[in-house]
Order: structure tokens, then sequence, then C-alpha cells
């Protein structure tokens, strides 16, 4: 499902008039509507049920008119609160709001101190909330008013339902202001926006409803919009088929380079993840003081000695062993628990530049290319980092709280410039491929904030690798999987969750993504 920013859906706003004779205020009468049957399936009905809508003086209040209006029709007691005088009102929205006048709700502004009284009041005894302030045009700061308004549908009890974003929330970035509105749910309007799916504007969303307003889907469908939703749906198109009469050999040969004395956990975690994502076969090459360890470890796993200068620091001689293993195998995992000694760090670099199967970089890896990404853009293999985002911002010498907070852009631009596919995880974890597309992950909780997780994603990632996907593919199915593994090991409680449960549960989540 594709997400569109601001400005994309007012491009398809204008070209659903100008190209199709889809008038605006067909468009606001079908959001409207849409909203109103949202908040009927909330209350299991509304005859006589006490519903407040706030409305902005923009089409977002527009919407909410209609809303208003439409439920009025339906029995409810309905009570309209304006942020500006109806004089301020222009466009569609004042047409909307002078055919709601006709119908005659209980409708005020909010101008003195008794008019924000009767909004208490109208709020405290309301079965449901309408939060029709401030839409897709919104940025920065909140308004005094706006702020006033939107702390106060906070402190209610009733169930909030946003249109198509919650107010203070901006629709690019997800970007919250001080004070945003927290819905129950958003029905986003037409198309989802990225901001209801980046943190903070997640925790404002509640549950996402998408609602169809006669927008012509070929509209849609032909937007060049550059950033998509991972579905469930989009997921399966991307499972990779194994026929009846295959064989170990034909399911991926999966080498991972991981581990040090101190840090077997991360390559066993990330090894065993690859054999649970349904490779044929893993061997697992590590620094010879730790193969006896990791040996033990894994039953399902080939463990190989590499030379070493030092205990867990590889000497130049673990070059030519890693690439004799990797012409026997499909893909090459590199990087949990390898170490950062600057010996190893050269071994890593030495492997990359000399690559010719597939690679996912991840952890100690990425530390060995920091001030030398231009080996991403050298590299003639299909390849992929899986940095957070402290491992992003050393990369590309920013702040860790800056790529965070501008995730969708940072992992696009470096896809692009390093010709890499980026998983950058997080919340949402974002995958950006070489060609400018990137995908939000709509799977996972906060349970995986553990040890070990993102582990579990190289080796799910370099699994779907050797599988014979594309490494668009693997990524944005492995992350999708990934996620949905660990929803399915939160069933029994989110804190606690260790990473090995999630790849316990990769099996049944691929299960549940086939049958869908």
């Amino acid at each position: 499902m594709k997400l569109f920013s601001a400005e994309e859906m007012k491009q398809i706003d204008a070209a659903a008039t100008k190209e199709f004779g889809l008038p605006g205020l067909l468009l606001m009468e079908n959001a409207g509507r849409a909203v109103a049957a949202t908040a009927e399936s909330i209350l299991e009905g509304c005859s006589n049920k006490r519903i407040v809508v706030f409305a902005g003086k923009g089409n977002n209040g527009g919407d909410g008119f209609v809303a208003a209006r439409t439920l009025l029709d339906r029995g409810a007691q309905v009570t309209v609160i304006l942020l500006a005088e109806p004089a301020a009102y222009s466009g569609d929205a004042l047409v909307q709001l002078e055919v709601l006048e006709k119908c005659h709700p209980f409708l005020f502004t909010l101008c003195t101190e008794q008019d924000w009284d009767k909004a208490a009041i109208a709020g405290e005894l309301a079965d449901l909330v309408i939060d029709g302030l401030l839409g897709t045009g919104f940025r920065g700061e909140l308004s005094p008013d706006y702020a006033r308004a939107a702390e106060l549908i906070n402190s209610l009890a009733a169930p909030v339902l946003a249109i198509d974003l919650p107010s203070g929330v901006e629709p690019d970035t997800g970007k919250a202001a001080q004070g945003a509105v927290n819905a129950d749910v958003t029905v986003t309007l037409a198309a989802p926006k990225p901001g209801l799916y980046l943190y903070p504007g997640a925790e404002h969303a509640g549950e996402i409803m998408v609602a169809e307003i006669g927008i012509p889907a070929m509209l849609l469908a032909e937007a060049n919009s550059k950033n998509e939703l991972i579905t469930q749906s989009l997921a399966k198109t991307k499972l990779p088929l194994r026929h009846g009469n295959a064989h170990k050999g034909m399911a991926g040969r999966v080498a991972v380079l991981a581990g040090s004395p101190g840090f077997t956990g991360a390559a066993a975690l990330c090894s065993y993840a690859a054999v649970k994502a349904g490779a044929g076969l893993v061997t697992l090459l590590t620094p010879l003081s730790s193969q006896n360890i990791l040996a033990a470890k894994l039953n399902e796993v080939m463990v190989q000695g590499l030379i070493e200068r030092l205990p867990g620091v590889l000497g130049g001689g673990a070059v030519g062993d890693v690439r004799h293993w990797l012409e026997k195998s499909d893909v090459l995992a590199v990087g949990p628990g390898l170490g950062t000694a600057e010996a190893t760090k050269e071994v890593i670099r030495d492997i990359l530049q000399g690559c010719g199967k597939p690679v996912v970089i991840d952890a100690d890896a990425l530390t060995a290319l920091v001030g030398h990404t231009e080996i991403l853009s050298k590299m003639k293999c299909p390849r992929i980092i899986t940095p957070h985002p402290a491992e992003m911002a050393r990369l590309i010498d920013a702040a860790a709280a800056d790529v965070d907070a501008r995730r969708l852009a940072v992992a696009s631009r470096y896809a692009v410039e390093w010709q890499t596919v980026v998983v950058l995880k997080g919340a949402p974890t974002v995958v950006a491929t070489p060609d400018g597309v990137a995908y939000l992950n709509t799977t996972g909780n906060e349970g995986m904030a553990t040890g070990g997780s993102g582990d579990v994603l190289t080796g799910i990632i370099a699994a779907l690798l050797g599988q014979g996907l594309s490494a668009a593919e693997a990524a944005v199915l492995g992350v999708y999987l990934h996620g949905l593994a660990g929803d399915l090991a939160a069933e029994n409680g989110k804190i606690g969750l260790a990473a090995g449960q999630i790849s316990e549960n990769l099996p049944r989540a691929r299960q549940k993504v086939e049958e869908e």
C-alpha cells in the first residue's frame, strides 16, 4: 500500500477534480460520511449517543461538518465546536458549515471563557469526540487556541476519532507538536500518510483505518509516491517457493561470518535464525577461539574456525578461508559479534571488496565501514546493510537522534548514494532501495527491544537471499517476518521477550503470511 506525502495528496486531489471532474465538495462529503460510519461502528450505533466534533477552519473542519450532519441524521446528539468565527471559514468548508447550520446542531465558537467551559462540559458528557482541528497542512507547533483545544480533547474520557491525522502530527515526518491530540482511531482519507506510522506520530494515531473517498484507484496507483507500507499482502508476494522435490542444497547455502570470545551469542542467534527462516545449509565462520563454544551451541549449523592473530582477532589468512567457503555458499552474512579490533576490521573490508556473492552487513562489519563507506558504492555484488540509528549515525557522521527523527529521508538518501539496500532498524524499520523507494514496516512491538533481535534479523534476511530473492525482496520480506515473529512471541508477554523466541516463531510467521 502506497504512502503519500501532503504534497502528493494535494496533487492527487487536484487531479481528481481537474482530470476526472470530481468536485472538492463531493470528496469532502465522502470523507465526512466515512468518518461518520466509523464513529457509528465505534459506538455500535449512534442513536441518542453524545458526539462532540471539534472543527478547525480548514478542510479538516469541513470533513467534520459533514460527519456531524450525517450523525445527526442517524439520531446522534451532536455538538459542534468551532475554533474560529464562521466568517473565517472559506471554500468547501464554508459551504459544508452553512449546510450544517440549517440542520440545527448545537454549535458554538470558542471565544470566551464561558465557551471553553461549555466545551469542557460537552466533552465530559460525550460518548465520542471527533478531532477535526487540523489536517495535512499542519507543520510546527500548535497555536494557543488549537493547543488548548487539543489539551481539552486529551483530558476527556471518551474515545477520540481523528480525521486524516491527529491534530498536531506532521503528515510527512510523524513529528508531533507539544500537546498533539492522542487519538484512539484515525480515519485517514484516500490513502495513508507516513506520519501515521513514524514515531512519535504513530503513538498519537491509535488504530489506523483508510477510508475511500471517491478518488479513482488509477490516480492513486499511478501517483509518483516513493514510499510504501509493508503489509501482509505485499509480504506474501515475496515468499520464496519450495517445491516438493527440494533438498537442502536447493534451499540456500548461507555463510555467516560472526562471533568472537564473549560475543558468541550474536553469532549463534544469527546462524540459528537463518536455519529457522528456511536456509538449507548454514555454515558459521568464526575465530578459532570461538569455534568449540559455538559448535556446542548449534546443532543444525556447521561451525568452522578461522585463523587468528590473537584470540578473537582475525588474521589476514582468514580472508582466503572465508573466500573458500563463499565459493560453496550462496550468500554471506557478516558482522554479529565479530569484534572491532583493527585487524578484524581490515579483514572485513578485504572480504567485502572482493565479495562476489550477495551479502548482509551488520553490527561490527558496519563499524569496519566507518570512514570507508566508499566500499559500498564500489561493491559489485548485491548488498544490504542493517544499521540501527546509532550505527547509521556513525556511518554518515551525524547524531543518532537526527537519524531517528528523519529515518525515511536518511535511509532513502544513502540507499541511492551507496546503491545499497538500507534496512534502518527501529520503530518502524525502514527498508530503502537503490532506486529511491522506501518501505515502512507494519509488524513488530516494543518487546523486541532486546539484545540479539538485530542478529536474528540479519540471519533471516540472509536466508531469504539464499532462497533466491533479490536484495530488496529479501529485506522487505525479512523485516516483515522478523516483526511478525516478534508479535507472535509477544502473545505471552512483551516484556521479557528474548531474541531466540523470535527465531522460534519464524515458521509460524511464514505460515501466517502464506495463509493471507
